[in-house]
């Protein structure tokens, strides 16, 4: 389950900066045209907005353990920047044995 987990976590960077690759190399990458993509349907913002929602929930986990338990964030909060589809399956990689 563990090789799973890190197998994951490799996907979840490779599979979203891959699309985020064909985007920049699209006709037009600017920010406005990308944040109008994520909500141009919806279906596109059922996606965004349950992969929000989500990441609150998995980010307020995090605070919980945190203050409760000590838990080092750190490494989860620096993953989150790279993505969720990395943060939560290095988390769970991390505390898959605890």
């Amino acid at each position: 389950m563990k090789l799973l987990f890190l197998l994951l976590c490799f996907l979840g960077v490779i599979l979203p900066y891959y699309h985020l690759f064909l985007f920049l190399k699209g006709p037009n990458p600017t920010f406005e045209y990308f944040i109008s993509e994520i909500y141009s349907s919806h279906p596109t913002s059922m996606i965004s907005w349950d992969i929000s929602i989500a990441y609150l929930s998995f980010f307020s986990y995090l605070i919980y353990k945190k203050i409760n338990n000590g838990l080092n964030i750190s490494k989860y909060i620096i993953a989150s920047f790279v993505g969720f589809s990395l943060a939560l399956p290095l988390y769970l990689y991390d505390h898959y044995d605890k």
